[in-house]
Parts: structure tokens; C-alpha cells; sequence
């Protein structure tokens, strides 16, 4: 029983070595594909970048179906060569020693066979990006639209003329509208290079005209290539484009000079020293050439002296200064475009002067975008300065830090809300609440003594804004602090390739918008504002009629204070929340109010206006300078106020009295 089942064993082990060394199905060795791939054999198994191209074409331009498959294993590793027949095939590693081929001729499994007679094709990176610019052509018309949306990327990354045909003969069956669209630009951008004629290479220009996307430019640009020539007559050549002086930004004295050497118009140049030391080594008895030493103490003499040595064959012949400028005068340098056609140029040159203008066009319409953002911005933090400032006269350098504890309110909402939607809905009402009872505190125990004692009231506002900075530091220490945006704040508003605007910014706009609207509101519809503006123009008489000013006081600064709050938490929503966040706007919330005119919220509205736009277009001068810019701001606003002191709209009447 024992010897049977020992027998048993050995039969099983023996078939399956034999398994593994006979495969199950033979391989189709005269199938097309096998056949191309052998007659690549020597290029593809000892393949290099430089070496590799002929048998990838060879593949592309086959015709046959199974050469996508061969190029995709290949480029996957997967594709492995018998040592002893020579015969390719794909395979999957079954085990260590143990690979499971397959024929590329139908893709039917061969059998499990030892890895022992298989060498592995590992293409380096050079390789594999070959293989995937050639495997486009494939991918371009593949059933999975991700597979497509991959070529369209690879053919963006590195276009090919061969991309041209692939990718006009995939437009008739593409089915969905967002591919087919790229298919179709993308086909007008290889026209642009690759066209057969001139006429549909100058229409798929025409079709791009305004366009103001980087690849269109992208694509332009090559066209425009100029090679700088020189000759003793300017060419009436079509492809001629402008001439070129020497001595100037586009062409140098040297490289003009450099270019008639190179075209065999004029001797080289030799540098002092190189001269110098030529006269030198042929020195004999103290002369050079038959003139003394002595006398060579000019350049025109080195010069004479150098031209009887090339005369003599010693050394060889350059030109002087005065032949240099000789030879420079009597020829013309010119532009030859080498990128196209000219008339190819032409259209070329026509469509990126119209996409340049209305290039700059867009840019200042986003310098204005973004002017207008960093307006809304320093409006919503000088609108409570507005108040305390502008309608009560309280110089108020603790403002700053009203804005720095509204923002640090919304982070600590954060900490236990952790929905950021609902967290900033709380934080807002919040930050108001706590400011408001900050402001209040501050004008019961500081301002109401200070009042017309502007200096006192400066004195002690500073001191409290240190105060506050120091006692922040203390709870949340120096590291800023993170205020999260919602998810459906991320990200910006694209109009174009240019023109963009992020979301918290236009969020920023509106809540400004809205903090406009509830001024206008509070002081000219409620009771608060009727009561606000009497004690503004007149206490005395105020009080008389009933209303108490001290009460008014009050509440006015803590309104002031609490609208800050919530700007503050506008504001942390895009900038760093840190103690000392309140001192990069106290300078810019003073100047906006006071530019505006002091007491007038439509002149706060404007002075943001005008010191937002002010800044980004000092900016725009000298984009990587931001302090400098904020200096000559500075200074254009002061001088501003030399010729109108009361601002962009001045009170009138009683209240400019008050």
C-alpha cells in the first residue's frame, strides 16, 4: 500500500514538471505581431532611448490590433522574451520561479512555465514615455473615457506630428461632448504645427482669435522664430522681419560683429590682452616687427604693430576698432523668420497682438478684481473705526485688537463646533457679542474720561492695544492660529485663463456689502441712529430734549467695537490669526476713514475704494516689493490730504461744526 502511494507521488510530481516545461498551448510563432516584434528582436531586447524609436514606430505604424497590447505590456514590465526561441510574451508572476505567459498573437494563456528561460524587458523612464506617446494614437479611440481623458493629457504634455492623424480620425465616433471638445481644440492646436498647408494652418490660427488660453500662446509663439542674419544689402525676401542696429537691446556691438565673422564677412577680433601678449612673445632685439618697444604705447601703434606680424604670417590676421566699426556700418542685420511660412507669420503675429490686447485688458480687469477685494477688505475693517473715530472723534489704537479678538472667537468656536458652516454662523454673533462687551468696558472704565483730549485718549487707547496683544500671547501663545474656512468657500471663481477670483474674497465683498446696509440702517432707521447723530452734532442739546449722551457714548463704541469683531472673523478666514494680526490694519483702517472724510460712511466706502486700488496699482509697478508699496501709499495720502484735509466728502452744515 505504502510503495503504491509512493508511486502515486512520484507520477504526480513528474507530470507536473512536465507541465511547467511543455506549456499547454503552443505559441503562435507566425503570427504578424510575432513576426514584427522578431524583426525588431535586436532593437528592442538591447534598447536604449536613442536607439528604441524605429522598432516603436515600427509598432505604431503597423496596423495590426495586438500592437497596443504589446506596447502596454511592454511599457508595464509585463513583456518578457524566451532565451531560447526568441519568441515574445506577456506574463504574470505566479511565484518567484513561476511565471503564467501569454500569446500576444490572441492573448490566450500558454501555460505556467519556469522563469529560468525568460529575460524581463524593463524600460527605463526614456522608454516608457516613448511607448506612451506612441500608444495615444490607440488610447485616443479606447471604449473607457478615462483612457481617452489620458491620451488627450499625454498628447498635451508632448504633442507629435503622428497625433495630428490620430486624433482627427477619433472625432466622428467620440461620444461625449466634454472630450470631444478638447479632441477638437486640441486637433486646431496640432494644425497650427503640423498642417500640410499653409491655408488650414493659418484658419486654425483665425479660429483661435481672442482666445486667452497659455496653450494657444504656447503654440503661437514657435511660429514668430527669427534667426538673426547680416549681409551688405537688406534681402527683399517675404520672411525678412525687422532690422536690427547693433549696440542695441536686441542685438549687441559684439554679437553683430561675432555674426559677420561666423558668415565669413569680416576678420575675427582679438581681446587687449590676447594682443598684448602676442606682441610680447615676438619681441626680438626690442622691437616687434621692426618697430621699437618704445613706441608701442597707444592701441592705434599695438594695433600697427600687430598687423606687420600677420603680414609676416607669425600671427593671424584680426580686425582693429576702427575696421570693426567699419565693418559694421557697411552691413545690415535683419530678422529672418525660420518658424513658418510668412504667411503663416502674419496670421500668427496678427492673432497674438489680438490676444495680447485683450490679455492686458483682462489683467487690469483682475488687478481690478482684486483691488476691489482688498477695498471690501480694509472697509470692513475700518467700519468700526468709522464710528468710534469718525462719529464720536475717539482715536481709538486698540481697534486693531478688536479685530485680532473676533478672529480668535472664531477659532475657539472652531475648537468645539467642529462643522465649519455652523461654526462661523455661531462665531459671527459671537465675535459681536464679546467685542461689543469689550468696547463697552473700555469706554465706561477709559474713554468717557478722555473725551476732547484726543492726545490722552491716543496715550491710553495704545497702551490698552499692548495690553491686549500681551494678554492674547499668554491664552494662545505666538504660533498663528487656524480659522477654517467652510468646503464651499474653497477654491476661486474662474473666469478665464487670467481673470480669477477666490471664493472667501467674494464672500468678504458681500458681507461688507451687508455691513453697509446695517449701518445705513441703524443710523438712519432705527432710534439708536436718530440719537447717535443728535449727540454727534449737538450733546447739549441733546440732553436737553431727554436723550442721555453718556448712555449714547456707550453704546456707539461698543456698536463700533462689535462690528470689528465680526471683521475680524471675516478676516481670519484667509489671513493668519496671531496677536499681532490687529496691527497689520489699524494704519490702513485710520487712512481709509480719514481719506474718506471723518463722520461719513459713504466716505469710508469711497476711501477704502480708493486706498485698495491705490495700493494694488502701486503693486503692479513693483509686484516684489509689498512694503514699498505701502510706503508710497502712505505718502500719496498724505499728500492728499494737504490739498483736501476734510477728506473725499467733508461734512457740511451743522454736523462738520460739531
Amino acid at each position: 500500500m505504502t510503495t503504491d502511494i509512493q508511486m502515486l507521488r512520484f507520477v504526480a510530481t513528474f507530470l507536473a514538471c512536465l507541465t511547467l516545461a511543455f506549456p499547454a498551448t503552443a505559441q503562435q510563432a507566425d503570427a504578424p505581431i510575432q513576426q514584427l516584434l522578431q524583426s525588431q528582436r535586436d532593437i528592442i531586447v538591447e534598447s536604449s532611448r536613442r536607439t528604441i524609436g524605429p522598432a516603436i514606430d515600427a509598432l505604431a505604424n503597423s496596423g495590426l490590433p495586438e500592437a497596443q497590447v504589446v506596447m502596454d505590456k511592454w511599457q508595464t514590465r509585463q513583456m518578457w522574451v524566451n532565451t531560447e526561441t526568441g519568441l515574445f510574451v506577456y506574463a504574470e508572476e505566479v511565484d518567484r520561479d513561476t511565471l503564467r505567459i501569454f500569446d500576444f498573437a490572441d492573448g490566450t494563456e500558454i501555460g505556467e512555465v519556469p522563469d529560468d528561460g525568460f529575460d524581463q524587458l524593463k524600460p527605463n523612464s526614456g522608454i516608457r514615455g516613448l511607448i506612451g506617446t506612441a500608444l495615444v494614437q490607440f488610447q485616443l479611440s479606447d471604449p473607457d473615457p478615462d483612457t481617452r481623458r489620458r491620451a488627450l493629457d499625454a498628447i498635451e504634455r508632448g504633442a507629435e506630428e503622428s497625433h495630428l492623424a490620430a486624433l482627427r480620425a477619433s472625432l466622428e465616433n467620440e461620444t461625449d461632448t466634454q472630450i470631444l471638445a478638447r479632441k477638437q481644440r486640441l486637433e486646431r492646436l496640432l494644425t497650427i504645427a503640423y498642417g500640410e498647408t499653409d491655408a488650414e494652418r493659418i484658419e486654425a490660427i483665425q479660429s483661435f482669435d481672442g482666445d486667452l488660453g497659455v496653450d494657444v500662446r504656447a503654440a503661437l509663439n514657435p511660429l514668430l522664430s527669427v534667426r538673426v542674419e547680416a549681409a551688405n544689402v537688406l534681402p527683399t525676401d517675404p520672411d525678412i522681419g525687422q532690422m536690427l542696429d547693433p549696440g542695441s537691446e536686441q542685438l549687441s556691438r559684439d554679437d553683430a560683429y561675432a555674426l559677420l565673422v561666423s558668415a565669413d564677412l569680416a576678420k575675427p577680433r582679438i581681446s587687449v590682452e590676447d594682443q598684448r601678449n602676442a606682441l610680447i612673445e615676438n619681441i626680438a632685439d626690442g622691437q616687434v616687427a621692426g618697430i621699437q618697444v618704445a613706441t608701442l604705447n597707444s592701441q592705434d601703434a599695438r594695433d600697427m604693430a600687430y598687423a606687420a606680424l600677420a603680414e609676416q604670417g607669425v600671427v593671424t590676421a584680426v580686425a582693429t576698432e576702427a575696421e570693426v566699426d567699419q565693418r559694421l556700418a557697411n552691413h545690415v542685420f535683419y530678422e529672418r523668420y525660420v518658424g513658418a511660412p510668412p504667411e503663416v507669420v502674419f496670421a500668427a503675429q496678427a492673432a497674438l497682438n489680438a490676444i495680447e490686447n485683450k490679455v492686458a485688458i483682462n489683467q487690469m480687469f483682475d488687478l481690478s478684481l482684486d483691488a476691489l477685494s482688498l477695498a471690501s477688505i480694509y472697509f470692513l475693517a475700518a467700519i468700526g473705526l468709522a464710528i468710534t473715530f469718525g462719529v464720536m472723534g475717539v482715536i481709538n489704537m486698540a481697534h486693531g485688537e478688536f479685530i485680532m479678538m473676533g478672529a480668535y472667537t472664531g477659532y475657539v468656536v472652531q475648537l468645539f463646533i467642529p462643522d465649519y458652516t455652523l461654526s462661523i454662523l455661531v462665531a459671527i454673533p459671537l465675535a459681536f457679542a464679546i467685542t461689543f462687551g469689550a468696547g463697552v468696558a473700555m469706554e465706561r472704565l477709559v474713554i468717557r474720561w478722555l473725551y476732547h483730549r484726543p492726545l490722552e485718549t491716543l496715550l491710553a487707547t495704545f497702551g490698552i492695544s499692548i495690553a491686549l496683544q500681551q494678554i492674547a500671547k499668554n491664552i494662545f501663545g505666538t504660533q498663528a492660529r487656524p480659522l477654517t474656512a467652510p468646503g464651499w468657500l474653497d477654491g476661486s471663481l474662474v473666469i478665464n485663463d487670467i481673470v480669477s477670483i477666490s471664493y472667501i474674497r467674494i464672500a468678504i465683498f458681500v458681507l461688507a456689502l451687508l455691513f453697509l446696509a446695517l449701518f445705513l440702517f441703524v443710523m438712519n432707521r432705527t432710534r439708536l441712529g436718530l440719537e447717535v447723530r443728535a449727540v454727534t452734532q449737538n450733546p447739549r442739546m441733546a440732553a436737553s430734549m431727554g436723550i442721555n449722551p453718556d448712555k449714547i457714548n456707550m453704546l456707539t463704541f461698543g456698536f463700533g467695537s462689535g462690528i470689528a469683531g465680526i471683521a475680524g472673523v471675516a478676516i481670519g478666514l484667509y489671513a493668519k490669526v496671531t496677536s499681532e494680526m490687529g496691527s497689520d490694519y489699524i494704519v490702513q483702517s485710520f487712512m481709509t476713514v480719514v481719506v474718506g472724510g471723518v463722520g461719513n460712511i459713504w466716505g469710508t466706502l469711497l476711501g477704502a475704494t480708493m486706498v485698495g486700488f491705490l495700493q494694488k496699482g502701486i503693486e503692479w509697478f513693483n509686484p516684489s516689493n509689498t512694503l514699498a508699496a505701502q510706503t508710497y501709499m502712505i505718502l500719496f495720502i498724505i499728500l492728499f490730504i494737504q490739498f483736501r484735509p476734510k477728506g473725499i466728502i467733508a461734512l457740511k452744515g451743522r454736523a462738520a461744526e460739531a
